[in-house]
């Protein structure tokens, strides 16, 4: 499984571009499917969000496509995925923390953007777009929380302008640079891994500290036996 999603983020490139050239307009609706998928679905958190709207910003270069349409109409997705994931998650509610664990919903990911929260409050909503997964389930918890939907429909709209439009322009303006393009497969996996690197080292900081707090409960009882 992870091989096959492996190549599957490796060949974005020559997928896109391929769609682009056989159906040309129809790859902004591929692209606004995914993008909101992505987060509007909880259930589609690995989807390679930032790797795809920069190859995505190459490829509408490359292909003659107006790459400002494209920015208008991920933006739209993005905000209306959020949108939707926030509805689905204040539909939920708190009781959400009792699911269970399932091939498409794991408890650890909604405690890992419940750790963002707890550090970065309703900015996480604007952060959390540029970190996998987090980005997925920042605006559920968010409805699960009760959060006013005007203010987290302002930090969706702040957050998902700058998600589409940076990285998006930066594909189109750096990606057909000779030495970016011969390299792109590099530069592809370099962003998968430094979007992932938040998420590793908060799920590093929490079981570092469940350790510390395991290691406090065990001492207790024999300092109390002494």
């Amino acid at each position: 499984m992870f091989t096959t999603f492996f190549y599957a983020v490796l060949s974005l490139d020559q997928t896109l571009a391929t769609i682009a050239v056989e159906h040309g307009p129809w790859l902004y609706a591929l692209l606004f499917a995914i993008i909101f998928a992505e987060t509007g679905l909880v259930v589609f958190p690995f989807l390679p969000g930032d790797s795809i709207l920069f190859i995505a910003g190459t490829v509408v270069a490359v292909a003659g496509l107006n790459v400002h349409l494209l920015v208008l109409i991920l933006i739209a997705a993005a905000i209306l995925g959020d949108s939707v994931n926030y509805g689905i998650g204040h539909y939920i509610g708190p009781r959400v923390f009792d699911r269970p664990d399932s091939r498409w919903f794991k408890q650890a990911h909604l405690r890992r953007t419940q750790a963002f929260y707890d550090k970065y409050g309703g900015v996480t909503i604007i952060i959390g777009r540029f970190v996998p997964i987090v980005r997925t389930f920042a605006p559920f918890l968010a409805g699960v929380a009760g959060m006013s939907y005007h203010r987290f429909l302002a930090f969706n709209i702040v957050g998902g302008i700058l998600w589409i439009a940076t990285l998006v322009y930066a594909g189109y303006v750096f990606g057909n640079v000779p030495l970016v393009r011969e390299n792109l497969s590099f530069i592809v996996i370099g962003i998968v891994v430094a979007s992932l690197l938040p998420a590793l080292l908060t799920f590093w900081q929490e079981r570092a500290a469940s350790r510390r707090a395991a290691a406090a409960s065990a001492e207790r009882p024999g300092r109390a036996g002494g």
